[in-house]
């Protein structure tokens, strides 16, 4: 199960986020951005079920592909302000507390943005330049892009195209 995280919640775990954790909460949870956690089913009946997330995924929604935060930052709140229509999910961080979590929680979150919000039609990532951000996201079907000064772009839009034909 996925929901959008409190301010609150958000500021106890960006503590734990590794690859941006110098961005706020604020920054995270303003207009054109959010925070999703990725739950134990709360019906779990084999074991009392974990109240805290399993991972966390941030994700803003911009009018244009960013190549750095501070791109991030713009688009997404000229897209927020509803200036411009946004067409593209960024997911600029995502960490995880239990193995296999960070795959679930690009996946459910990329699913119910394709599912809630028909304006987007472009899902990409701000990551970093690092292998472990890349065999994460190329074993998760994900596409390189581009690779930037700071980051590297990867695009999932060709697996969302997919799910919307089946």
């Amino acid at each position: 199960m996925i929901r959008l995280l409190t301010p609150a919640e958000v500021e106890q775990h960006i503590l734990n986020d590794t690859v941006r954790p110098h961005l706020s909460a604020e920054f995270r949870t303003t207009v054109g951005r959010q925070v999703w956690g990725l739950f134990e089913d709360q019906y779990a009946v084999a074991h009392t079920p974990i109240t805290e997330p399993l991972a966390v995924i941030c994700v803003a929604y911009t009018n244009a592909m960013p190549t750095n935060e501070i791109e991030l930052d713009w688009f997404s709140s000229a897209s927020g302000s509803g200036a411009v229509t946004t067409d593209t999910a960024v997911f600029y961080t995502v960490w995880s507390y239990h193995k296999g979590a960070g795959q679930i929680i690009v996946n459910t979150v990329a699913e119910h943005i394709r599912a809630t919000r028909p304006e987007v039609v472009r899902w990409v990532t701000l990551s970093p330049l690092t292998t472990m951000a890349e065999r994460f996201h190329t074993k998760n079907g994900a596409r390189l892009n581009s690779i930037h000064d700071t980051c590297q772009i990867f695009e999932y839009t060709h697996l969302m195209r997919e799910l919307a034909r089946a």
